[in-house]
């Protein structure tokens, strides 16, 4: 069956050489891949738009991360075969000789200097004189095989100067030099070649052998940390089971205790009500006594009724409130303090190792930044390294260029970054006061300025000595246990990531996460006010010498 002809400027057929057209280098697509919007252009046309920001060319959508570019193996097919079809194939090399419809080339001629398909090319085959010429196969640049000087084949190789001549070059500018046939040396350097290849597999294979010796100790550790969970929760159970025993038996002893003082309560409150009646019987015959007139019997009967009934001395008699409450309350507070205490100790060496991982790992993106005196604030006094700076407590006079602070005593990195991963690190030791981070090209330089991300700055500040907290709107107080010596700043512009490190401590400190970088980005610096001596020490931008 006859293949269908898909590819037509007919609008009859299914498809228009319209439809194959990259929007951005108008031509046919090569390598043609697709946005997740469902547009397609050229690989490289959308490579070298997405420099910056991640928009589609034509529906404009905006794409918060780059999008992974796959070919479409589909649409290429079909654009290869449109070009081939329709003349476009670059691949061909065409014809010099053919006056109208170029014809696919079979040879270039060096001596002729042209490109010929198979009927130009019959003379070289039947007239001697043309047999002699040098034949090679089809080339575009077929200038770069002939002698500009003296329009001859290049066919000898110079050492002495390393390139290809003629042979006429041979009897004058490279007389007496150490020349070769371009195929000895081509023969020569294809064994170099062999070389070079046999290294370069070698070290393929290196890689290989090594991404398997990653992924097995990934799998060793999975299965160690899978083990691990199972082995935790195992003796968590175990010691939750062990509590809830415990509990119950304790519940148990204190009911049976509460029930004993209460029947003990109920007996002495009854020995009490007793006594009562007794007195209140006597109370009663003493107040009929007061009021008697019968003086003989009061007399007679006064020893007797004016001694008190017989009663306990109820004075050290007294229910206590049982203290083993307490004391259970604080045995088991301080088994908790001492749990969590070595969960704590526990979970932190696991976090350190890996922290120190990581910080070894952002630290390979380690750049050089100075200072950029162009920005700083006229207070502000910069080492001649461009290394580190100061509030000087006294005003310079230098120009209020629109780069520089007029306001703020903040300095900015000389260097900028739009794409990638850079890091680099501070030393803030005996200082009460800074700012550090990273700050976008366009933000406001004059006047005040507010630390937001919104503004275009994501930092990390130390107040009054020991307040540190990120500048995230609102503001997050940050709890460390050690005083910061040296900060550890790393940001990943197309993750939008900005994280802050404890460099001494291997501890991270913050991180702001899931921004949206579409300007470039430089290194942010506020040594703060000198504040009378208290505030003098530098900021200092040190070399990343790795963490051991």
């Amino acid at each position: 069956m006859e293949r269908p002809d898909y590819f037509s400027r007919d609008s009859s057929n299914l498809l228009s050489e319209e439809q194959l057209l990259c929007s951005i280098c108008l031509d046919v697509f090569t390598d043609p891949v697709t946005t997740p919007c469902g547009h397609n252009f050229c690989k490289s046309c959308l490579t070298l738009c997405w420099e910056k920001t991640y928009n589609c060319p034509i529906c404009k959508e905006k794409f918060t991360k780059r999008p992974e570019l796959k070919i479409n193996t589909t649409l290429r097919e079909v654009a290869d075969h449109f070009k081939k079809k329709n003349g476009h194939d670059k691949s061909a090399v065409l014809c010099d000789a053919c006056s109208e419809e170029k014809q696919k080339a079979l040879k270039s001629c060096l001596d002729c200097c042209a490109t010929l398909c198979k009927t130009h090319l019959e003379p070289h085959n039947n007239i001697p004189t043309f047999k002699k010429h040098k034949l090679i196969n089809p080339v575009e640049n077929l200038n770069d095989y002939i002698c500009q000087k003296h329009k001859r084949p290049l066919e000898v190789f110079c050492k002495d100067d390393q390139t290809c001549v003629c042979l006429f070059c041979t009897e004058t500018d490279h007389k007496n030099h150490n020349t070769v046939p371009i195929e000895k040396e081509s023969g020569e350097r294809k064994i170099q070649l062999g070389q070079t290849q046999t290294d370069v597999q070698r070290m393929i294979q290196d890689r290989l052998k090594k991404i398997q010796e990653i992924r097995h100790s990934v799998d060793l550790g999975k299965r160690s940390t899978e083990k691990e969970k199972a082995d935790s929760a195992e003796l968590f159970t175990a010691l939750i089971q062990s509590i809830e025993r415990s509990q119950a038996k304790l519940l148990k002893v204190m009911e049976e205790k509460q029930k004993t003082e209460e029947m003990h309560a109920e007996e002495l409150i009854n020995q009490l009500e007793k006594e009562i009646t007794v007195l209140q019987t006597r109370d009663t015959e003493l107040e009929k006594l007061s009021h008697t007139e019968e003086h003989l019997h009061l007399l007679q009967i006064y020893s007797s009724v004016c001694r008190p009934p017989q009663t306990k001395n109820w004075t050290e008699i007294s229910i206590t409130t049982d203290l083993s409450g307490d004391t259970v309350r604080t045995a088991l507070s301080q088994l908790q303090q001492t749990l969590n205490k070595k969960l704590t100790d526990a979970l932190d060496g696991k976090s350190k190792e890996a922290i120190l991982t990581e910080l070894k790992r952002i630290q390979q993106y380690a750049v050089a930044v100075t200072l950029d005196p162009d920005t700083a604030n006229p207070y502000l006094i910069l080492s001649h390294n461009l290394k580190q700076v100061t509030d000087g407590d006294k005003r310079q006079d230098l120009p209020d260029t629109p780069e520089r602070f007029n306001k703020c005593v903040n300095v900015l990195g000389k260097q900028s970054f739009s794409s990638g991963k850079f890091y680099y690190e501070v030393e803030v030791r005996g200082k009460t006061k800074w700012d550090i981070g990273v700050a976008k090209e366009s933000f406001n330089r004059k006047g005040p300025i507010t630390l937001t991300p919104q503004n275009g700055l994501w930092t990390l500040v130390l107040r009054n000595e020991n307040e540190y907290k990120a500048c995230a709107d609102p503001d997050v107080l940050l709890t460390l246990k050690e005083k910061v010596e040296k900060v550890g700043v790393f940001v990943d512009y197309e993750e939008g990531l900005v994280s802050f490190y404890d460099v001494k401590a291997r501890s991270h400190i913050y991180s702001f996460t899931a921004q949206s970088f579409t300007e470039t980005l430089y290194p942010f610096f506020c040594p703060g006010f000198n504040e009378g001596g208290t505030n003098s020490a530098p900021l200092i931008i040190t070399d990343v010498t790795g963490t051991e």
